[in-house]
This record gives structure tokens, sequence and C-alpha cells, in this order.
């Protein structure tokens, strides 16, 4: 009896959405359980790729009247897998996808689905931009209620510096906006406050006049990493705003731009981005004495 009951109760929240609930029986499953960290390997009881609030009012009103543990995914990265769960609902928000820019007040209003490449696309044709992490898969929704730290930071800020305003379905169903004049307790809490606040559907960013920035990595032998971690310490401190530079570890991708011989080589390096012109932004303010180093720049 509790099996039909469980059945019909599916039936009925697939009648209710414009998009549509995967099952572990059906050919997509295991498709769109994927995250990007390989290691996570959870199976939710039900995956609903919503299309809109209204799909997110719905799941979450039957998460709550089932007891189903709810997980929220955006673009599927983060390390901890937290999109994703084991024998609950997943509310995938991906095709909640549309950027709409507004370039005479230089803002963007994003879908919870959009992955910064999308926002990106949108706004650079305006000669626009806002900080947007570093790789363009990355789900807006999860790099924005992390902080979000990227190419622009030193120059726009942190991402949630750059949030103006929200859409958000809570636990009971109900559907906000939070923002400086509204709901400005909530407003604090997405940006920084933790987690689990509600569902984000959309979100309102800041532009900035940036259409074109220049930049690249500069790779070292890892014997070098303390001494060119130091450099990079006291020289990020007192440079210009234009400039970001990001410190790894890394294993050479097998690509281009990288040069044949150093693919897949261990090193060390900074990733830099330069926001001015091009003539002051020559790398003038990165070059260093390199003599016995093996500093590479591509």
């Amino acid at each position: 009896m509790k099996k039909a009951l469980e059945e019909n109760s599916i039936a009925e929240l697939k009648a209710k959405l414009r998009g549509h609930v995967i099952e572990p029986h059906d050919r997509d499953y295991d498709d769109a359980r994927k995250v990007y960290n390989a290691m996570i390997d959870k199976k939710p009881r039900l995956i609903a790729r919503c299309a809109d609030a209204a799909d997110v009012i719905d799941c979450v009103n039957f998460a709550r009247k089932h007891d189903l543990l709810l997980a929220v995914r955006s673009g599927g990265h983060n390390g901890g897998g937290l999109g994703i769960c084991d024998d609950g609902l997943v509310i995938d928000l991906g095709l909640i996808k549309y950027a709409r820019v507004d370039p005479g007040a230089r803002l963007v209003t994003v879908g919870g689905g959009c992955t910064w490449g999308d926002v990106d696309h949108a706004t650079h044709a305006f000669g626009l931009a806002t900080p947007s992490g570093i790789i363009s898969t990355t789900g807006v929704g999860g790099l924005t209620l992390g902080g979000g730290i990227g190419h622009l930071t030193r120059k726009c800020g942190l991402t949630i510096d750059n949030m103006i305003s929200a859409d958000l379905v809570l636990a009971d169903g109900s559907f906000v906006k939070a923002n400086a004049e509204e709901n400005s307790d909530l407003f604090w809490a997405i940006r920084g406050g933790g987690g689990n606040f509600g569902v984000v559907t959309s979100f309102t960013f800041k532009l900035h006049p940036i259409g074109t920035i220049y930049g690249g990595p500069m790779l070292y032998e890892l014997r070098e990493a303390a001494e060119v971690m130091k450099w990079y310490r006291d020289l990020i401190k007192t440079a210009p705003d234009d400039l970001n530079g990001w410190f790894a570890f890394l294993t050479v991708p097998p690509a281009a731009p990288f040069p044949e011989h150093l693919h897949l080589k261990k090193m060390c390096g900074v990733v830099w981005t330069w926001t001015g012109s091009l003539p002051q932004g020559s790398m003038g303010f990165i070059r260093r004495d390199c003599s016995g180093t093996g500093a590479r720049t591509l």
C-alpha cells in the first residue's frame, strides 16, 4: 500500500511540473546524477529538472510533505557533492537558464541554472562583466552563495559584493525577493552567512565596463615554489587593482597553449589577469629576476 501511495505521489508531482522528473529506472538517470567530482557517486530517489520557480515551489513542498532529503543543483561543481544526495530529491535548476542584460543600468539578471559561461556570453556583447570565478562551466548559484573569488576580484570585488538582489523559494514553499530593502536579513545571510536558506531561482548582479582582459599563466619548477610564493606575496600587495593573479600547484594539462615538453609535468605558477589597457599591462608589473630559475611565460 505504501509503495502504491509513493508511485501515485510521484505521478502527481510529474503532472504538476513543466519540467520533468527522472527516476532510477529512466535511461538518463545516470547522466542526470553525475557531478564534476567523479569521486561522488550518489543515487537520489528523484531528480526534478525544474523549468521555473513554480516547479521549484512544487518540489520543495513535495520534499517537505514526504520527508525527503533535498539537494539543490546548479552547475554541479561543488567539491563535496552537495548538489546531489542519496535517496532524496534533487532540484536541478539547469533548465532555468536565461540572462537579461540592462546595459544602461549596468545590471544582469540570470536564472539559477546558468553557468558563468552563459553570463559572460550575454554581458560581453555590451562590453560589461561581473566577477565570475575562473571556470566557465561553474554554476552561478554555487559560486555566488560561496562568496565568489575570480579573475576580476581585485578590480571588482567578490561575486557576492556585486549581487544586489535574489529570488528564493524558502523551506515552507513561499517565494520571496531578498535585497537591501526587502528581506534584508535573508539578503545578508545568502551573501556569506552559511547555507540552506532557500533555493535561489534568480540573481541580479552589478556589471562593470570590462570588455577585454589579458592574461595567462607563468610556470616555474616545483623547486622554486617557496621563492615564487614569497615574491608573489610581496608583489600582489602593492600591485594595481587591474592586476589579479592566483598561485597554483598543478599538473600541466596535455593540451594547448601549454608546450608539449611540459605536458603532465608537475609545476607551480601564477595565472595572471590584467583588466587595463594592453600597453600599460605589458607584464611589466610581474617581471622579476629569473636568473637561475626555469620561469616560463605562456
